[in-house]
Parts: C-alpha cells; sequence; structure tokens
C-alpha cells in the first residue's frame, strides 16, 4: 500500500492515479471542516460504480475506511484512495471542481471515456 505524491506540473498526459486539482481540493478541505471531520483520518474515496445514463457512474466519498487492496494519493494536502477496480477506469481522471451560474460541483475530465452523458457524473469506456 504504497502513496503516491504527483508533482503539481504533473499533466494529464502523463499523468497516473486521480488527479485533484487546486480548487476541487480547496472545497474538500473546506467540506471536511464544515462537516467537523477529522483532517487527518479522512480520505477522499474516487470511484465508479455500475450504472448512470452512460454504463458507469463516478463515485466521491469522504471516508475514514481505507483496505488494503486500495490505491493512495496524495494532491494538494488531500488524501485520495482508489479501490484497484475502478483504477481501471480512472487511472488519469482530474477530479475538478467549478462554481458557475448553472451549477456547483465536481467535474471530472476523464482521458479513459469514450463517452459521457450531459449530466458528467457518468460515462462509458
Amino acid at each position: 500500500m504504497a502513496t503516491t505524491t504527483l508533482p503539481q506540473s504533473e499533466t494529464h498526459a502523463h499523468a497516473h492515479g486521480v488527479i485533484l486539482s487546486e480548487t476541487a481540493a480547496k472545497e474538500v478541505k473546506k467540506i471536511i471542516v464544515d462537516q467537523e471531520l477529522d483532517a487527518d483520518k479522512v480520505r477522499l474515496r474516487v470511484g465508479v460504480k455500475g450504472g448512470g445514463c452512460s454504463g458507469f457512474s463516478y463515485v466521491l466519498d469522504l471516508t475514514e475506511t481505507q483496505k488494503e487492496t486500495d490505491e493512495i494519493f496524495e494532491q494538494h494536502g488531500v488524501k485520495i484512495i482508489v479501490d484497484p477496480k475502478s483504477l481501471l477506469y480512472l487511472n488519469g481522471v482530474t477530479v475538478d471542481f467549478r462554481d458557475e451560474i448553472m451549477g456547483r460541483g465536481f467535474v471530472f475530465n476523464n482521458p479513459n471515456a469514450t463517452s459521457s452523458c450531459g449530466c458528467g457524473s457518468s460515462f462509458s469506456a
């Protein structure tokens, strides 16, 4: 169970694992504080599950539970965990956070997706 810290200059084309933008990391940290969670124990779980209008849906969850098989990454001070099956679909994905007139939320830029839906929360590979 090794922790991988990617250089901040890492580009999408050469990235391995899950990349968390600085904006997304700030929002995750804000949520941790707002929910009065223990920042030293909480991890951001990023995953996929079957379903959604395109075949797979993205999963984001704050958790203190970590499995031995989880891959661990750290971006901008946030520890990210991904199960091995999800990593097959999420390797190189960038998680960003947008706060715009049309809405606010986490968005995924997934180079592995062959198509995605209009809602941005599901994809096919």
